[in-house]
């Protein structure tokens, strides 16, 4: 991913022989194992509805109010940066299509809160202030002083959730690095975690919330360890009783995924860094979590129909091609309630040119 200036070197040239022991960061990129999240409120704050006997779910990988610009890692354009106008323009679509849903609790990846790249907005803040959402928790996923690296420059991307309910004791879990990379590489790049937070109901002390983003180009086992960890931290909960709504990106498809490999999106240079075209050495990584967890939407209807459920494409001008996205619960969902948003006719809104990946919602039943 990187190729770093000469300049960039003259911060790193001197901590290089440390940086394997983690004793130098002089771009602050690095996280500890457990810390806790950003806080944030609306700019208003409306009361919601008292004791909810349940609450609609969404979620929606955001691709950084980027909309459909292609930019350089999809391969199918070289863009780096966005204009204020570009980034707004696209945030508001975004925050059009949750006004319409009108979620009680919004799980979203890929949300910038100070990049270059997003003309230095808190999306997230302005996602707030826009919806009828009332607060959030933000965990960072990759963040640098500076990204020496396609003219990404200082960045701060991550993960977050947003509710109309308060949300309590959040925290950024790390997950495991890409072991593949060496040492530079890995400094510099995202840095996967969970995001889990406490919804805060009257009368309920038990309902929590977990948001991941599984890595997307590795080639080895990490993805996998990091889903396996995301089910560990369910099962932790279930174990102590805890009502949980735990979803996000996990970058790998379901069970009874016809098409594993040969996606008619995909365009970067074959065995390339942003390769993610192939999942046949994949297959089965999800299955522990849907034979312990309820899905949003079964494998029995999956199974039946995989387009009907797809969520991602990287081509703008094509259509949804694969299912990355998810939600599930150790509780159950509302019969019917599960929505792939993914046009006018799924959904009420051409979602297509909001971002790379299309929103899923289902209503989560409380005890």
């Amino acid at each position: 991913m990187l190729s770093l200036s000469m300049a960039s070197h003259r911060g790193l040239i001197a901590c290089a022989s440390v940086l394997l022991l983690g004793a130098c960061d002089p771009f602050n990129t690095s996280f500890e194992d457990i810390e806790p999240a950003r806080d944030y409120t609306a700019s208003e704050v409306v009361t919601p509805p008292a004791n909810p006997t349940s609450l609609v779910v969404m979620n929606w990988n955001v691709k950084f109010g980027a909309g459909r610009i292609d930019f350089f890692f999809d391969c199918h354009g070289d863009r780096a940066i966005m204009s204020e106008d570009e980034v707004t323009t696209n945030l508001d679509g975004l925050a059009a299509k949750i006004k319409q849903v009108n979620p009680d609790v919004l799980m979203i990846q890929e949300v910038d809160a100070l990049s270059k790249r997003g003309a230095y907005i808190d999306q997230v803040q302005y996602l707030l202030d826009a919806t009828d959402l009332n607060y959030a928790v933000y965990a960072s996923q990759w963040k640098a002083d500076y990204v020496p690296s396609d003219g990404v420059g200082p960045v701060d991307s991550g993960t977050a959730i947003l509710s109309k309910y308060p949300l309590a004791d959040a925290e950024r879990i790390a997950l495991p690095l890409i072991g593949e990379q060496d040492a530079i590489t890995q400094y510099f790049y995202l840095k996967r975690h969970m995001l889990r937070a406490r919804v805060d109901l009257e009368g309920k002390d038990d309902v929590y919330v977990i948001n991941v983003h599984t890595a997307a180009y590795s080639t080895d086992s990490t993805k996998r360890d990091q889903i396996d960890l995301f089910k560990a931290e369910i099962d932790a909960l279930d174990a102590r009783g805890m009502q949980v709504l735990a979803g996000g990106d996990l970058n790998a498809l379901p069970p009874q995924t016809e098409q594993i490999s040969g996606f008619v999106d995909f365009v970067c240079e074959e065995g390339g860094e942003y390769d993610a075209d192939d999942y046949s050495h994949e297959v089965g990584w999800l299955d522990a979590l849907y034979a312990s967890y309820t899905p949003a939407i079964s494998l029995d209807d999956y199974a039946a129909d995989n387009a009907a459920y797809f969520t991602h494409t990287t081509d703008k001008d094509g259509y949804w091609n694969r299912k990355l996205d998810y939600l599930f619960t150790n509780g159950s969902f509302a019969d019917g309630s599960a929505l792939t948003h993914q046009d006018v006719m799924n959904g009420g809104v051409e979602t297509m040119p909001l971002s790379d990946h299309a929103p899923i919602t289902v209503t989560w039943e409380l005890k």
